[in-house]
């Protein structure tokens, strides 16, 4: 019983991790890039690092593994892609769906997922690659569209 018991446990964690919305969305350049950073899923955040997993990734480097993986170049860094990018234009915070750049300061960057006010991303160390909410404290200033 008490296998039972702690099996429903794990299986009732699981099921509050919400699995990823995507291959159905799959449509925008933007969304195959989020389709394939979350791949990586799970990955430690590694400052500095663009992948493999088993180097880790942080912020842009999620961001840039997954574009060149697609063939897209793009600047490594956060701020290389706030200075401009062929593949990067500015939208506003309002228009931003499934696949856009968000930026939180001018220090961190994540991508928009189908979830309301959730994005998908390396955060800080000590964490791994996963969906992450916004938060009253914790919000992006910037959404950028690839294109």
């Amino acid at each position: 019983m008490r296998r039972l018991i702690a099996a429903l446990a794990v299986l009732g964690a699981l099921a509050a991790v919400p699995a990823s919305p995507a291959r159905a969305f799959s449509g925008t350049l933007g969304g195959r890039i989020l389709d394939t950073a979350e791949t990586q899923a799970g990955c430690w955040y590694a400052y500095g690092g663009a992948g493999p997993c088993r180097a880790g990734y942080d912020c842009s480097g999620t961001v840039y593994w997954a574009a060149r993986q697609l063939g897209i170049t793009m600047p490594r860094t956060t701020y290389g892609m706030l200075a401009g990018s062929a593949h990067l234009y500015r939208i506003p915070l309002s228009q931003a769906r499934r696949g856009d750049l968000m930026f939180y300061g001018s220090g961190h960057v994540e991508i928009m997922t189908a979830w309301p006010d959730t994005t998908y991303g390396a955060q800080q160390t000590g964490t791994r690659l996963g969906w992450h909410r916004w938060g009253p404290y914790w919000q992006p200033t910037m959404a950028m569209r690839v294109r």
